[in-house]
């Protein structure tokens, strides 16, 4: 165990996670009042952040102990104690540096404070803003980003799926001609291989796409499918239509960059599942521009939210486009948004729901905090299977980041699990163009 330290916290750290006092240890944890004056205008709202700001004023309103204010209140057996900092305290280093009076130097000025106040304890300030760590550091005080749920190895974002040389050709030649696949414990790698990984067997004269099969514990062949007028145009996106039609694997989750074929891949193989869930939902979140809430746009609800929903429709016109106009294809997508069984909304609208025998898709999932991630999962009811798409290298919150976003979260926790899949897709198939910008710009 090393030295006991304290910890400032900053506003964003418990937006982003409202149990945070748990995180710290034996360490105690110094909470400045601007923090509280700050959660006090977020605590109105249906996103996570307002949820988040709630329970945490809770937590806080559960603590009854007098000293709160001035000997700090335990947290209760193994971690520290809890204090709230109020007033203007002496920070001269940061009143000369910075001397507007805004929250975030209030933050800076409370750690300046508690570090000479107690020279023989390292004093850290904890936030998720880069901005504010900078700040930090420039008058030489420590500082951290929140790091308790991040994600140590993201290379599995960077590859394509593993290709496997130097197979015995008489292997591959089986898992041809076997609907049931091998058995896994026949083959040299199998002590890496994770439920539900893609790969490609090549041998010197023959080569095939495969899955391991965790429930049966066989290698199986995988096949080039088509769903609802969609065709895959590399192995990547077989292995993405191979899992996603999958009715075992109740969670799967799908990378990669822009064009790649994400949503329009999941989209598919929902509508290729019809007669196997009562409905589709296509969601995403929904990240304001300029930090202003949608409250701020005209028009109703599904007015407000329907800019941010337009890519969702978009795949679903690229599948349309597959038909004729007078299809019955057509017809049967028309009806299903009429009656309901084809949903596109933004997320905010389905928590809180109970989600049985639905097939779920969740675009952009890399712009959710690993709690909100967890907190849709457990909507899932009998039947439903999630679909979490995203990017990690396009996140567009500004407390999240390639390591702390709840969608390499949920893989990283999840990817040993029978009902899981991820499947990360590296080649572009948008357009020539799409796939030049996004190599080189």
């Amino acid at each position: 165990m090393g030295a006991k330290k304290n910890f400032v916290i900053d506003t964003n750290v418990v937006l982003h996670d409202y149990n945070c006092l748990k995180n710290f240890q034996e360490n105690d944890i110094y909470l400045p009042i601007v923090v509280l004056e700050e959660l006090d205008k977020f605590k109105k709202g249906n996103e996570q952040i307002n949820f988040n700001a709630r329970e945490f004023v809770r937590e806080l309103d559960s603590i009854t102990d007098d000293n709160l204010f001035t000997k700090g209140a335990p947290l209760g057996e193994g971690l520290g104690r809890l204090f709230i900092v109020a007033g203007r305290v002496d920070a001269p280093r940061v009143y000369e540096s910075f001397p507007e009076t805004v929250p975030d130097h209030r933050i800076l000025a409370v750690t300046d404070w508690l570090a000479r106040k107690h020279p023989e304890m390292k004093t850290v300030l904890v936030t998720k803003d880069v901005n504010l760590r900078m700040k930090a550091r420039s008058i030489g005080l420590l500082c951290e980003d929140y790091i308790t749920d991040k994600v140590a190895n993201v290379d599995i974002f960077e590859k394509s799926n593993e290709v496997f040389e130097g197979v015995d050709p008489a292997l591959i030649d089986r898992i041809y001609s076997s609907a049931d696949g091998i058995d896994a414990g026949e083959l040299d790698f199998r002590d890496i291989l994770h439920p539900n990984d893609c790969f490609v067997m090549k041998s010197d004269r023959n080569s095939v796409l495969a899955r391991y099969d965790p429930f049966d514990r066989m290698v199986k062949r995988v096949r080039k499918s088509k769903h609802y007028g969609i065709e895959p145009r590399n192995a990547e996106q077989s292995f993405a239509f191979d899992v996603l039609c999958d009715p075992r694997v109740k969670l799967v989750a799908v990378t990669g960059k822009a064009g790649t074929g994400k949503t329009l891949l999941a989209l598919a193989s929902a509508l290729g599942q019809l007669t196997e869930y009562k409905q589709i939902l296509l969601a995403r979140p929904i990240v304001a521009l300029s930090n202003k809430d949608i409250g701020f746009l005209p028009g109703d609800a599904q007015e407000k939210v329907g800019p941010y929903m337009q890519p969702l429709f978009d795949n679903l016109n690229v599948i349309k486009h597959q038909f004729q106009a007078s299809s019955p294809e057509i017809k049967r997508l028309d009806d299903m948004q009429k009656s309901g069984q084809l949903v596109i909304e933004a997320l905010a609208f389905i928590r809180g729901r109970s989600l049985g025998d639905t097939y779920c898709i969740v675009d952009e999932a890399q712009n959710l905090t690993p709690h909100e991630i967890k907190t849709i999962i457990t909507r899932a009811g009998e039947g439903t299977k999630m679909v979490f798409t995203g990017d990690i290298q396009q996140i567009d919150q500004p407390y999240l980041d390639s390591q702390s976003n709840g969608l390499v979260y949920m893989i990283d926790r999840m990817r040993d699990q029978n009902l899981f899949a991820h499947i990360n897709l590296v080649k572009g198939e948008r357009s020539e163009l799409s796939e030049l910008a996004s190599n080189l710009m």
